[in-house]
């Protein structure tokens, strides 16, 4: 069976290395997301991933501590350097070449971003981590997804969440939510079917970049959308 995709952006989101703590990082999952990844570079797929900080910082619930807007970003993107050191720690110890570039300055633990050199390594076979989201607040690591998913000219943006696809509302509540094969970038705009941010899906609309949201702990789902297989749910033009 042939892929269907050979670059890929993968989007984490910080609560998926949650698992079963209230903060943090649990290593299971963490381990578990390595080894999905380690089997799609052995078979010659270019990954890079960009991965929120939920787990440790969000602005939205921390509005109450009084931290202006444009600080609390900052927090945030500081602590996807911390998710993208661990994850980098981690695909290494298993054998996967990784290298964090960073949007921000950190030249002690990551890179740079520079799209050149970024691709130099996909075509390498090292997997990729955009660390600090775009290097601006008022973005989002979904921003950054978008972004990065147009810069490093993927095939495709996989966005990974805690549900198998996009729905008309939130499954754990409401027992009769819809669940979408295919939905366009318009329809998810003008539901606000809270997929990514508004800015996200507009971009990658604007520059015809597919987004596919799956599942991401059920096992086997990240190899099985990379050959094409139906899961979860398309977001295309």
């Amino acid at each position: 069976m042939k892929k269907k995709y050979n670059r890929i952006l993968l989007k984490l989101s910080g609560e998926a290395l949650l698992g079963k703590k209230e903060y943090g990082v649990d290593y299971n999952v963490l381990h578990q997301i390595c080894e999905e990844i380690k089997e799609l570079v052995e078979i010659g797929v270019e990954i890079a991933v960009v991965i929120g900080a939920g787990n440790i910082w969000r602005g939205s619930q921390n509005a109450e501590s009084g931290i202006p807007r444009v600080a609390s970003d900052y927090i945030g993107m500081l602590g996807t350097v911390m998710n993208s050191v661990a994850l980098q720690a981690n695909l290494e110890k298993i054998g996967v070449y990784t290298r964090v570039c960073s949007a921000l300055g950190m030249a002690s633990v990551a890179e740079p971003y520079i799209k050149r050199r970024a691709v130099r390594h996909l075509e390498k076979g090292r997997v990729v981590i955009c660390a600090a989201g775009t290097g601006n607040p008022y973005f989002t690591t979904d921003s950054a997804a978008g972004l990065r998913s147009l810069e490093l000219e993927c095939d495709v943006l996989l966005k990974a969440t805690n549900v198998d696809g996009v729905y008309d509302a939130d499954p754990r509540i409401d027992v009769k939510a819809k669940k979408y094969k295919e939905v366009s970038f318009d329809e998810v705009l003008e539901k606000d079917l809270k997929v990514m941010d508004g800015t996200a899906i507009a971009q990658c609309r604007d520059n015809n970049m597919p987004i596919i949201v799956f599942e991401l702990m059920k096992k086997g789902n990240l190899k099985k959308v990379v050959f094409g297989e139906r899961i979860g749910t398309k977001i295309h033009l």
